[in-house]
């Protein structure tokens, strides 16, 4: 049964549309042992992820020992280099949605991302995974002054799609759903996310098991 009427459908990307988790987890713990501390498990990353990568070494710090002795933000730049030099060694579309994405494409939809990644990240990203051509506008963590769950993230996100239609937010985090309430747009959640809240309790319109399920809960507004 069709759900939702719209024109544009935006997407969270880590943990959404990709799992980058295990690259996300190498630069983390490239990060830790850069400063002499144990490592994180790739489980314990997966909860940390979806706040950008300064607030990923915060929580890589703080599970190690604490965040006293070290600034993440002087940290980020190790981060950011060796993360972008292995951004897609483990990093993979989540299963399903190359379908979902031919799908939507053919049924006409505007397709974004809004992700609170650099864009100087994403967009390698993006294109190592061969799927930057499915998108008309792609935003990340510094593409305005505010970024998810800010709802102006989303709403500039849209604005940059064709057309006046209605937009669809997709995600697996708070950030994600918090910022479509209060954009006023309906939500769908993913359940195989990084989120640290169950995926049922993140409030969003409907959620997902598969990314195949999306097309069919769509329909042009």
């Amino acid at each position: 049964m069709t759900r939702f009427s719209v024109d544009k459908i935006i997407f969270d990307l880590d943990g959404t549309l990709v799992d980058s988790a295990a690259d996300l987890h190498a630069a983390t713990n490239h990060v830790l042992a850069h400063v002499g501390r144990k490592t994180v498990t790739l489980e314990q990353v997966r909860h940390m992820v979806g706040h950008g990568a300064k607030r990923l070494i915060e929580l890589g710090l703080e599970a190690t020992g604490g965040r006293d002795t070290h600034q993440a933000a002087d940290l980020l730049p190790v981060f950011l280099k060796y993360y972008g030099d292995h951004i897609a060694d483990g990093t993979r579309v989540f299963d399903g949605g190359l379908i979902m994405l031919n799908a939507l494409k053919d049924k006409g939809f505007s397709l974004a991302i809004c992700t609170n990644k650099p864009l100087a990240l994403t967009r390698p990203l993006l294109q190592s995974l061969d799927i930057a051509r499915y998108f008309d506008a792609v935003t990340g963590g510094d593409s305005f002054d505010f970024k998810k769950p800010d709802p102006r993230h989303l709403l500039e996100t849209a604005r940059l799609l064709p057309g006046d239609g209605p937009f669809l937010m997709v995600g697996d985090s708070i950030n994600d759903i918090a910022a479509a309430r209060d954009a006023a747009a309906p939500s769908v959640a993913v359940d195989f996310g990084y989120t640290d809240i169950a995926p049922h309790d993140l409030g969003a319109d409907h959620l997902i098991s598969h990314l195949s399920a999306l097309p069919a809960l769509v329909r042009r507004a």
